[in-house]
């Protein structure tokens, strides 16, 4: 038995709980805590909504601090000012402490976002004392139920296995709120999706997400033949930081390739966006496009990556006909992130086919329908599971889509801990107000579509 001195609700793998817990078919399940798992900005926000309702919780994070995955991507400024970035529940906690309030209107970088905000909330009394940091989660289910068995399934408690310094650990919960996300299990650069051992290979010479250009990584794209790939705010982000190195060294060359039918689809609303930063990317990159600062190759759908000689050479489809780049010294990929469910392969869930999103919110953010980037407003009623009281948060609600912003993942938990606390009223009123990104196309009828 693993004894602590915070909520004692865990024990090793073949030990019975003795604290908080009775034979199953006695045991209510409401004294039981509500898991969140993921201490990134959105599992720490629905920590503090379970706290304002004194709901039992614990915390639990694969990473050794909260917003572990943040830090990879900690020098990057993010497009949201800190007015997006704040939940309610959570300033009120954070005032509680005499908390440095941010400048509402400012852009933190990542770590920013980490060190001023998600680090002060993770000490407050209401949080700390349920964190477990170090926790990597490897499986859920129901216990003594696997997934084929459906009597008494929703009387049962919640059962997490998670790793935690080496030891395998169980948790058992009332309800689980999986906020982990999606960053960290980036897509290929393969077009097809499929992750090839060519590409596995040659790992040393690709950076999955956005490198810190100018910090640890320089010389790893100084005077270097560096291909992006990738349309979104990420691999803007990269070709900005590219541009400003080549400025300072002119042998650096840098190419974009993109699947988009034209360069300008990544361009975004630019002046029309709300988020100015947001737009302010799509303004600079159109220029550096129309003054021919680097290569850009649309449509270009990479089908096979090699090396050769040292060399990472690409060969993809183009216009109908097959195309090889060659020569290239280091690739940068932003195409996107995808869901893990590795580890709720026991419970039942409802995912979208197309954009392995939760299925209610497919209609709302698949790009293959608008690419607006904004939602309508919704909440526990469409993140619902066919696996009562488990929901899937935040970005990874959103599955493959894109352009997730953390104040929709603030309302999906409001509204979700509401629900579980039995305040069905504030549960069922959910208002969210997005800035809107100035872009708008659908395939949907006007009575449906975001626009």
């Amino acid at each position: 038995m693993i004894i602590m001195e915070r909520i004692e609700i865990k024990t090793n793998c073949c030990q019975p709980q003795e604290v908080r817990q009775q034979e199953s078919n006695k045991q209510d399940n409401k004294s039981l805590p509500i898991a969140v798992i993921g201490a990134g900005p959105v599992g720490l926000a629905a920590a503090a909504h379970l706290a304002s309702y004194e709901q039992p919780f614990i915390l639990l994070e694969s990473g050794s601090q909260v917003g572990e995955n943040i830090l990879t991507w900690g020098h990057v400024q993010v497009f949201s000012p800190w007015k997006y970035n704040i939940d309610k529940k959570a300033l009120k906690f954070l005032k509680k402490q005499d908390w440095n309030v941010p400048k509402q209107d400012e852009l933190p970088t990542g770590k920013e976002l980490v060190d001023q905000y998600l680090k002060p909330l993770a000490n407050t009394p209401e949080v700390k004392n349920s964190l477990f940091v170090n926790t990597k989660v490897i499986s859920i289910s129901r216990k003594n139920t696997d997934k084929m068995k459906t009597a008494n399934r929703e009387q049962q408690p919640f059962v997490i296995y998670a790793e935690q310094d080496n030891d395998l650990v169980q948790f058992e919960t009332s309800a689980v709120i999986d906020a982990t996300g999606t960053w960290g299990n980036p897509n290929p650069a393969n077009s097809n999706g499929i992750w090839l051992k060519e590409e596995k290979d040659i790992k040393n010479q690709i950076f999955y997400g956005i490198p810190n250009i100018f910090g640890e990584d320089k010389d790893r794209y100084l005077n270097k033949r560096v291909a992006v790939v990738g349309s979104g705010h990420s691999a803007i982000n990269s070709l900005l930081e590219l541009e400003k190195l080549k400025e300072e060294h002119p042998a650096t060359e840098i190419i974009w390739i993109l699947r988009k039918n034209s360069v300008k689809e990544a361009f975004g609303g630019e002046e029309l966006d709300v988020l100015e930063a947001r737009g302010a990317l799509g303004r600079h990159i159109h220029n550096l496009v129309e003054t021919n600062t680097f290569e850009v190759i649309t449509p270009f759908r990479i089908q096979c990556i090699i090396e050769k000689e040292g060399k990472i050479e690409l060969t993809g489809e183009s216009q109908g006909e097959l195309k090889t780049i060659s020569d290239i010294d280091e690739m940068i990929v932003n195409t996107g992130n995808r869901p893990d469910f590795s580890n709720l392969s026991e419970l039942r869930t409802s995912i979208d086919t197309a954009t392995e999103s939760v299925k209610d919110l497919a209609p709302l953010i698949d790009p293959n329908i608008h690419s607006c980037g904004t939602v309508r407003p919704h909440g526990e009623k469409e993140l619902r599971q066919p696996e009562k009281d488990f929901y899937i948060v935040g970005a990874k609600s959103y599955g493959r889509a894109p352009t997730f912003l953390m104040v929709t993942g603030y309302e999906q938990v409001r509204s979700i801990v509401s629900y579980l606390s039995g305040d069905y009223e504030a549960s069922e009123k959910v208002e969210l107000e997005l800035p809107e990104t100035g872009v708008c196309s659908t395939n949907l009828n006007a009575a449906n579509s975001c626009c």
